[in-house]
């Protein structure tokens, strides 16, 4: 028995190891979970795990939400919702990152996806977006931004998304939520149930 028992605890432990690690975002409107990709998109993934163990969105909110109703000036148009520590300077804010596109990665920009807001390629900081739909515009190649690079896609909400479509129908004014939602907490879940 005793000979059984050790290949079996080897294999569970090892299978435990493989999992992609999950953080919970606590909004003021419910739970979101999201599953990251260290190995498909290693840079941006430590980039956003030292914002959540550092504590470093302490002040993040949901500010900024896209629909096919509110982008007037846009062909492309897409559907997201946007956060972070805002537009500002924020103290808490680290230095850019690479630019980890989705040919690079394979992490596409489906329903549910979260990625890194920038403006240029490598300036991705602290700004993250969930698409709502699949938005194919944002991968590398696509047609939302001129420079073609894409957006550094880097995970998915596994549960919750009823509340990230319902921070998308908020009230807002030229994109901006006319009341921010608050990240109330985000952390790591330690204990993850298979």
């Amino acid at each position: 028995m005793k000979n059984l028992l050790i290949p079996f605890l080897s294999l569970l432990l090892s299978c435990s190891s493989q999992k992609n690690p999950l953080v919970l975002m606590e909004t003021d409107l419910g739970l979101i979970r999201v599953e990251l990709y260290p190995e498909k998109a290693p840079i941006t993934v430590a980039n956003f795990l030292r914002y959540v163990d550092e504590n470093r969105y302490e002040d993040a909110h949901f500010y900024r939400a896209v629909h096919m109703g509110n982008q007037p000036n846009n062909n492309v148009k897409i559907q997201v919702i946007q956060g972070g520590l805002g537009f500002d300077n924020h103290p808490l804010e680290l230095p850019p990152i690479i630019h980890e596109t989705t040919a690079e990665t394979g992490v596409r920009h489906k329903d549910g996806t979260i990625s890194m807001a920038r403006l240029e390629p490598g300036t991705a900081s602290s700004e993250i977006f969930i698409c709502i739909n699949d938005q194919p515009d944002l991968d590398f190649d696509g047609k939302r931004n001129p420079d073609g690079q894409g957006f550094a896609a880097f995970g998915k909400v596994v549960s919750g998304m009823e509340f990230v479509r319902q921070i998308q129908q908020l009230p807002e004014t030229g994109q901006m939520l006319e009341k921010t939602v608050k990240i109330i907490n985000i952390e790591k879940v330690i204990n993850r149930k298979t």
